[in-house]
């Protein structure tokens, strides 16, 4: 949003403030100013001359010498070659010392150029005439200055006088950084309501008066509304005997400091009103509205319409449009068409002013691509009592500059007439919200200046409609800080009662995962959740996995990202990947991340997101390196039981030698292995690569935080190392389920400390040897007691066909 600083002091008297004081003060209270641009800034030293008379250049045939009328006594000579001089034109004139913005051609440049004294080709130059671009703007807000050659005034153009000031650019344009929420300052009103009570100033908003002649606009049109949740509130007025002709310069210069190109008094009045009031308006040539009848409705499915610009547009049944009795005439707030446009030869014309629903204006606009000022400011949701307000402003203003004669009444359909709402006042508790001693009377005083009423009998604060943002106690105070300034309110401690904050019980779950992972030396990665379906072919996913049900998104970024992971090695193994080649030595690497299982497609409901806790690495270390780092994660999590291991896990991206389930209380929670030589391979790979994939949802079930101190042993433990012979098949984890089912309550740990195989072991069997530890919190424990259960063991073991070592 931007504004004109002179528009903005017309509106509050006495404001005269520079620039950066304005922009620091709207700033602070609570109307960001961006930045600002004075149009004037590389100019310096221009004013208005008069040619008195031209003279060939005794020695160039393209330069002649003027003599020009600056308004003093004595003429100065200026030699220039721009084709369009004349005797008796009124040019911008340059004095010795002063600047321009910069070349003929448009291009800029910093701090502008500066004009001195000179001799062209033997021939004194005591100034420069200067064009258009030279000072700093262009035939887009100037349309009548020529395309090459010097910029001429209009006849009644003061002689001597500033010619920057006569141009109107001795403006400031404030750039504004603008919320959605506040709809009322996308305009020059909202802006100097704001600066009003910003500087303490008086508000003086333009004074509507009453239009029209004795006739009733119900003659000239008739306006049905079909859907008046889309168009909560359409106004319309007519104008006859309508006289185009180019608007007053005053007008003019407040577009052109807007960036708006002036057109006609017409279209001028239109843009005008939408700056001042930030309400779109829209005008049609009556003559061509079939049946003298506007209707607001719906497009039909697959309608063409050719707007404004010239372009078909082919719109579907949530476009609302605005329609004759026949055909339609304009999309609603977005753009009028070419078959009502506004032409010269007009005669009688229907003004509207409208207030549509502004997710529909949004939507719509994105559907047919094309997005106006007038659309943007409707997405933002307007107040419908504006509209009628700014139509009586614009009436007012055809009347004064004798564009037209305007017919009496109005039609206004406003189907639920949207009112403001009440808050309770309750300074005490703005008071305490700030950390503030303010009088209740001083806040009564901020209100009064944004135009907040008050019902002092009901102790209420009355919120117009247009303030759509002051919803509670709270939005008042923040009015309240923001005009008793944020700069003198205090550091104040909090106050009430205290409390603990502290994580979830699932991220605390998932802070002992980093750090058992970071403790490990494994370092955090983050992967895409987006990925390609060729993942699945370099993981050996066969074609009827599960794993390649995976959800597809509507609008891909491309192929690479086309589906929601359900698997998250690929990531892992494309960042170890990326280290291997880049010759990084011992990477390990970790990530907390989500995949997505849908449970049907096509989706019929939003998939199933689990956390998994995904482990990588290669160098030093090997598979049971990674057993040690599940393990140590699973011992911090609370989950006391021993974890079980199940090599039968048919992962086909895994070794199918050195791969295991990782199961806890009967449930399989994760897997963990060496990365199949071939999948290494298609990630470019060609060490040994483990990987392990836990499942966060399942261990923040399991896990547990309940924990109960047990002192220092006061007893020796006593212990027994046993060596035995078992068929190859047998897992050393079957082993210590038979020690830990037999052990007794004595049992306090055991050891793997051997395993062996070779000659003097006979074929197809391993030798395996645990140290066996027993300890008894009351007494020391003799030989009998340890020796009974050390015999309840062995008997286990060679029911299992296992042997001890002789």
């Amino acid at each position: 949003m931007n504004t004109s600083l002179k528009w903005i002091k017309d509106m509050v008297p006495g404001l005269q403030a520079s620039p950066q004081e304005y922009m620091d003060v709207m700033t602070l209270s609570g109307t960001k100013a961006e930045g600002y641009e004075a149009f004037d800034k590389d100019l310096d030293k221009i004013v208005i001359g008069q040619i008195l008379k031209i003279e060939p250049h005794p020695d160039a045939d393209k330069l002649v010498v003027c003599q020009v009328d600056i308004g003093k006594e004595q003429p100065l000579q200026i030699v220039t070659g721009a084709p369009n001089v004349a005797e008796g034109q009124k040019i911008p004139v340059v004095l010795d010392g002063g600047r321009v913005a910069g070349g003929h051609d448009g291009s800029k440049t910093e701090g502008g150029i500066k004009i001195k004294k000179g001799k062209l080709r033997g021939v004194s130059s005591e100034g420069m005439m200067c064009s258009i671009e030279e000072l700093g703007s262009s035939r887009d807000m100037y349309p009548e200055a020529p395309e090459e050659g010097i910029y001429v005034f209009s006849d009644s153009a003061p002689v001597g006088a500033d010619a920057v000031k006569e141009l109107g650019l001795d403006d400031v344009s404030v750039e504004y950084e603008i919320t959605s929420n506040r709809v009322d300052c996308f305009s020059v009103i909202g802006i100097a309501r704001e600066a009003a009570a910003s500087f303490h100033l008086p508000f003086k908003p333009p004074v509507v008066k009453a239009t029209g002649n004795d006739e009733d606009v119900s003659d000239y049109i008739q306006v049905q509304v079909e859907d008046k949740e889309l168009c909560p509130r359409y106004t319309a007025r007519a104008v006859k005997n309508i006289k185009i002709a180019p608007s007053p310069e005053w007008m003019q210069r407040r577009l052109k400091a807007h960036g708006i190109r002036p057109i006609n008094n017409i279209v001028d009045i239109t843009n005008y009103v939408m700056e001042e009031y930030g309400q779109p308006m829209h005008a049609y040539d009556l003559d061509t509205i079939a049946g003298r009848k506007i209707i607001v409705r719906r497009a039909q499915k697959n309608e063409k319409f050719v707007t404004l610009d010239g372009q078909e547009r082919i719109l579907d049944d949530s476009i609302l449009m605005i329609c004759d009795a026949d055909k339609p005439v304009g999309i609603a707030g977005i753009m009028g068409g070419e078959n009502s446009m506004i032409t010269d030869s007009v005669t009688t014309m229907l003004f509207e002013a409208a207030c549509f629903d502004g997710t529909n204006i949004r939507h719509s606009s994105k559907k047919i691509g094309m997005r106006t000022d007038a659309s943007g400011k409707f997405e933002k949701g307007l107040d419908p009592n504006n509209a009628m307000e700014a139509m009586n402003r614009a009436c007012q203003l055809i009347e004064e500059l004798g564009a037209g004669e305007v017919i009496g009444g109005a039609i206004d359909i406003y189907s639920k007439v949207k009112k403001g709402r009440r808050i309770p006042f309750e300074p005490e508790k703005y008071n305490r919200l700030l950390g503030t001693k303010i009088a209740p009377e001083t806040m009564l005083a901020y209100f009064e200046k944004i135009e907040l009423g008050f019902d002092k009998e009901a102790n209420e604060v009355i919120i117009p409609s247009w303030r759509q943002d002051l919803e509670c106690g709270a939005d008042l105070a923040e009015e309240v800080a923001r005009f008793y300034g944020y700069d003198k309110i205090g550091t104040t401690l909090p106050s009430g009662e205290a409390t603990t904050g502290k994580l979830s019980y699932k991220l605390r779950i998932e802070s002992i995962a980093r750090d058992v992972a970071q403790y490990c030396g494994f370092s955090q990665g983050m992967a895409y959740s987006f990925e390609s379906p060729k993942v699945f072919d370099r993981l050996l996913i066969p074609e009827d996995s599960v794993l390649r049900k995976a959800v597809v998104i509507a609008n891909p970024l491309g192929e690479d990202y086309s589906i929601m992971r359900t698997i998250p090695l690929n990531g892992m193994l494309t960042s170890l990947s990326l280290n291997y080649n880049r010759r990084n030595k011992d990477v390990r690497l970790y990530e907390l991340g989500n995949i997505y299982l849908p449970k049907e497609l096509p989706l019929t409901e939003l998939p199933e997101e689990r956390m998994q806790f995904t482990l990588g690495m290669y160098g030093e270390g090997d598979f049971y390196t990674m057993k040690g780092v599940i393990e140590e994660f699973l011992l911090q999590a609370g989950m006391h039981k021993k974890p079980e291991y199940h090599p039968k896990a048919e992962k086909p991206f895994l070794h199918p030698g050195r791969q295991a389930n990782v199961i806890y209380d009967g449930k399989v929670i994760g897997y963990f292995g060496e990365v199949h030589p071939s999948v290494a391979l298609n990630y470019s790979m060609k060490d040994r690569v483990y990987a392990a994939v836990l499942d966060m949802p399942y261990i923040v079930e399991m896990s547990c935080f309940d924990r109960k101190y047990t002192g220092i042993a006061k007893f020796p433990a006593v212990s027994r190392d046993i060596s035995m012979v078992c068929p190859k098949q047998i897992l050393a984890g079957d082993i210590e389920k038979i020690i830990e089912n037999n052990g007794g309550s004595y049992l306090e740990s055991y050891r793997l400390f051997d395993i062996y195989e070779g000659n003097q072991i006979k074929l197809g069997f391993k030798s395996i040897a645990y140290t066996i530890t027993f300890r008894a919190p009351d007494r020391t424990l003799d030989d009998e007691t340890v020796n009974a259960a050390v015999n309840r063991i062995i008997k286990a073991l060679e029911e299992k066909g296992i042997e001890l070592r002789k």
